[in-house]
C-alpha cells in the first residue's frame, strides 16, 4: 500500500474511514519495541505515514470545529454549546480541548466553514466556498495551516476580483501546495494574491513602508540587540548585501574545510549574518564618499595611557555600558586599519581626554580646530595607533576634562568618521568629544611629565588612498 498517496482514499465517504486506513499504516510501519536505533529506511516509512495520517486527523478536526462553532452561535444565548460546557466562545473551547492556542482554533473554524457544503434556505445543499481547498484537504494532500493561508487570501481579493480566475486560482493553489512547506506556499501566495488583485500592490507597500522600524536595545551583559522589520524595497538592499558578503565568507569556510585546516575559524550562518552587518557599518564610517548624512558619526574607545601601554585594564566604548578589554580596542585599531587602510594619530593623556587627530586636508575646517584645541593642551605626548584610529588613549569615564579651544573644537577620538582622503575630523567640536564630566570641573592633566612639546606637531600629509571606481570610495582590499 503507497502510504504517502492519497489514491486509495477515493470512495470513502467519512474522514474517519480515511484516518484509520492511514493509522493502519503507520502501525504496519511502525517499529518494535523503541523507535532509537531504527534502520533509516523504516523510519522514513514511518514518518511518510504519520504524514499521511496527521493532516486526516486536521481535515475531520475542521469539520467538527465548524460545527461547534455553528451551535455556539452568540444569539443561541444559553443554549450556546460553548456555554454550555463552561466556555464563553467556541474558539475558546476547541483551544482548551485541543491544547492549541485560540488563534489556531479560529483557523480551524474557518476552513471548516469554507470546505464544508453549504445548506439553503430551501434546505438544500449548495457547493462549498472553496471546494478545491476542501478537496485537498479531505483527501490529505494538505494541512489545516495551509488550508487556512489559501482560504485567507481568497477571501481577502474575493471582491476585487474576477470570479472565474479566483476558482482558477484556488484549482491551482490546491493542486500545488502538496509538498511546500508553508513558507514556500506562503510566497506563492503572495505572487497569486498580486496576479489576481493587481491594484492592491501599492496600498499594502505603503502599509508596509509605514511599518518599517529598527530597535537597537544593550542588555545588561553588554550584547546589543537589534530587532527590526522592514519593507521589501528597503529589506531588499539589506538581504542582498549581508548575502553576498556571507556567499563569500562560505565560500572561504569551504576552501578552508577542503584544506583541512584545524585552525581555521568556523562560525555559524548567523555569526556571518551578524560580522557581515558590522563590516557594512565600519565601510560606510571610513568611506571617503561622503553622501550618507552621517554628521560626523565616530565609534569612540577610551581608555587610560597606563592601560593602553601595558595592555591591562580596560577600556569603554561612548553610548555603551559594558566595558571591553584593551584586546578589543586594540582589536577594534586593527579592523579599521584593515577596512580604511588608514592612519590616525590621536593627542593622548592620562586622566583627561583626547582630541583626536584624523588626516588632514585643507577642505576639512575642523583640521584648523584640531591644532587649536591641540595647542590648548600643552605638555601633551603624541601616541600613535594604527587603522582607522577607533583605538584612542582617553581617560576613565568617570574622571573630568574641560577644553578652552574655542569656538570649534574636535572629537576625542577618531574612528570611521576620519575620512581616509578627506581628513575630516569626526565629531563637530571638543565639547562632544568630553560628554561625561563631574560637578569637579578641572584643566587637563597629562600623565606624561617627560613630553617637552608644548603643542602638537603637524602630521604629514598622507598620500591620496585607492578608491573604489563606482564611488569613489577608498579600496578595502
Amino acid at each position: 500500500m503507497n502510504v504517502g498517496g492519497c489514491g486509495y482514499l477515493r470512495g470513502m465517504t467519512s474522514p474517519m474511514d480515511a484516518l484509520l486506513e492511514a493509522v493502519t499504516a503507520a502501525r504496519a510501519v511502525w517499529p518494535v519495541g523503541r523507535v532509537e536505533g531504527t534502520e533509516g529506511a523504516r523510519l522514513i516509512a514511518v514518518n511518510d505515514a504519520l504524514g499521511t495520517a496527521r493532516p486526516l486527523l486536521e481535515a475531520a478536526s475542521t469539520q467538527v470545529a465548524a460545527e461547534i462553532a455553528r451551535q455556539s452561535r452568540p444569539e443561541l444565548g444559553a443554549d450556546s454549546l460553548a456555554k454550555a460546557n463552561g466556555f464563553r466562545t467556541a474558539t475558546a473551547l476547541l483551544a482548551s480541548t485541543l491544547g492549541t492556542t485560540n488563534g489556531e482554533a479560529s483557523r480551524l473554524v474557518q476552513v471548516g466553514d469554507a470546505t464544508a457544503p453549504r445548506v439553503l434556505l430551501s434546505g438544500g445543499e449548495a457547493p462549498a466556498k472553496h471546494p478545491h481547498v476542501g478537496a485537498a484537504l479531505a483527501a490529505g494532500a494538505i494541512g489545516a495551516l495551509a488550508a487556512s493561508a489559501i482560504v485567507s487570501m481568497l477571501d481577502r481579493v474575493a471582491l476585487r476580483g474576477n470570479p472565474g480566475d479566483l476558482e482558477a486560482a484556488e484549482r491551482t493553489l490546491a493542486g500545488q501546495a502538496p509538498g511546500l512547506t508553508l513558507d514556500q506556499l506562503a510566497k506563492l501566495i503572495a505572487r497569486a494574491e498580486a496576479h489576481l488583485d493587481p491594484d492592491g500592490v501599492p496600498p499594502r507597500e505603503e502599509e508596509l513602508r509605514g511599518q518599517r522600524f529598527l530597535r537597537v536595545q544593550e542588555d545588561r551583559s553588554g550584547m546589543l540587540h537589534l530587532t527590526g522589520g522592514f519593507d521589501p524595497e528597503h529589506g531588499a538592499a539589506i538581504m542582498v548585501a549581508i548575502d553576498a558578503i556571507v556567499g563569500a565568507e562560505l565560500g572561504a569556510q569551504r576552501d578552508a574545510d577542503a584544506s583541512s585546516d584545524v585552525d581555521a575559524p568556523r562560525r555559524s550562518v548567523a555569526m556571518m549574518r551578524a560580522d557581515a552587518l558590522v563590516k557594512i557599518c565600519e565601510h560606510l564610517l571610513g568611506c571617503a564618499h561622503r553622501d550618507t548624512p552621517l554628521r560626523g558619526a565616530t565609534v569612540v574607545v577610551r581608555m587610560t595611557l597606563e592601560d593602553l601601554r601595558a595592555g591591562t585594564g580596560h577600556a569603554t566604548i561612548d553610548g555603551l555600558a559594558a566595558p571591553v578589554s584593551i584586546a578589543t580596542a586594540r582589536r577594534m585599531a586593527e579592523s579599521s586599519r584593515r577596512s580604511w587602510a588608514g592612519t590616525a594619530r590621536s593627542w593622548t593623556g592620562a586622566g583627561s581626554g583626547a582630541c583626536s587627530r584624523g588626516r588632514r586636508d585643507s577642505r576639512s575646517p575642523n583640521a584648523t580646530a584640531a591644532a587649536r584645541c591641540a595647542a590648548s593642551h600643552p605638555g601633551t605626548q603624541r601616541s600613535t595607533t594604527s587603522g582607522g584610529g577607533r583605538e584612542t588613549a582617553a581617560p576613565p569615564t568617570w574622571t573630568t576634562a574641560s577644553c578652552s579651544a574655542s569656538p570649534v573644537t574636535t572629537a576625542s577620538t577618531t574612528t570611521g568618521g576620519t575620512s581616509a582622503s578627506t581628513g575630516r575630523v569626526s565629531a563637530p567640536g571638543c565639547g562632544s568629544s568630553h560628554p561625561r564630566t563631574s560637578t569637579r570641573s578641572r584643566p587637563h592633566a597629562w600623565a606624561d611629565a617627560d613630553a617637552t612639546t608644548t603643542s602638537p606637531p603637524e602630521p604629514p600629509e598622507p598620500a591620496e588612498p585607492p578608491r573604489c571606481a563606482a564611488r569613489g570610495r577608498p579600496d578595502d582590499t
